[in-house]
């Protein structure tokens, strides 16, 4: 799909420029701004390096089982159908942890390792659990406390401008998506029986309606 969606701006981009009789900036604009994506990319390797440095000696030195064990107490709350010592409540913390220090390449891979042990626990294995959609929600609004590193190489001395208001905005943020979750699971229209079978959940609703 992005490749259409692609495509067609680019295809927009020609015609319009054919149509105005500025075909020449067009193409001197993308030569422009493909030169400015690779020093952007470049720029980035640094920073991208330093930080995920620092994950990984988080991670070899123990503090991210510090982590996790002072967010237990929450996150037993946030994901009450996952068992506090199963090995999804560990790549949730690690991801939640790389999230918030601005190192959202370094947490993708520990994002998809707690999907995959999420739905090791899910009944329902073609429908996300509402422990799949909580981490999904708090993934998304995800509370910063260190910008992320492209934000910081692109504002470069001006990222510090916005630093507490990137902390109020994602805590907010949050929190907003926490409330909205456990306010739909809690709803009849999104809850499914434990023992209740997709296939029959699914049927029931449509006799009911």
């Amino acid at each position: 799909m992005l490749n259409y969606i692609w495509f067609g701006m680019m295809a927009i981009a020609v015609m319009a420029g054919i149509y105005n009789g500025r075909i020449d900036e067009v193409t001197e604009a993308a030569i422009h701004m493909a030169r400015v994506s690779v020093d952007i990319a470049i720029g980035l390797i640094g920073i991208m390096a330093l930080w995920l440095g620092v994950m990984k000696i988080a991670e070899e030195s123990g503090l991210i089982a510090v982590i996790a064990r002072l967010l237990k107490p929450v996150m037993v709350r946030l994901f009450p159908d996952v068992p506090a010592d199963h090995p999804a409540m560990g790549s949730i913390v690690m991801n939640m942890s790389a999230n918030m220090l601005g190192l959202g390449n370094a947490a993708t891979p520990m994002g998809l390792k707690a999907m995959e042990e999420l739905q090791s626990l899910n009944p329902h294995k073609e429908t996300a659990s509402n422990a799949m959609v909580m981490f999904l929600a708090i993934n998304t609004s995800s509370v910063q406390l260190i910008l992320p590193a492209t934000v910081v190489a692109l504002l470069g001395i001006h990222a510090s401008d916005i630093f507490v208001t990137t902390i109020l905005a994602t805590t907010f943020s949050t929190i907003a998506a926490i409330i909205a979750v456990k306010l739909l699971e809690k709803m009849k229209r999104f809850r499914l029986d434990e023992d209740t079978p997709l296939s029959d959940s699914a049927d029931k609703e449509t006799s009911d309606d």
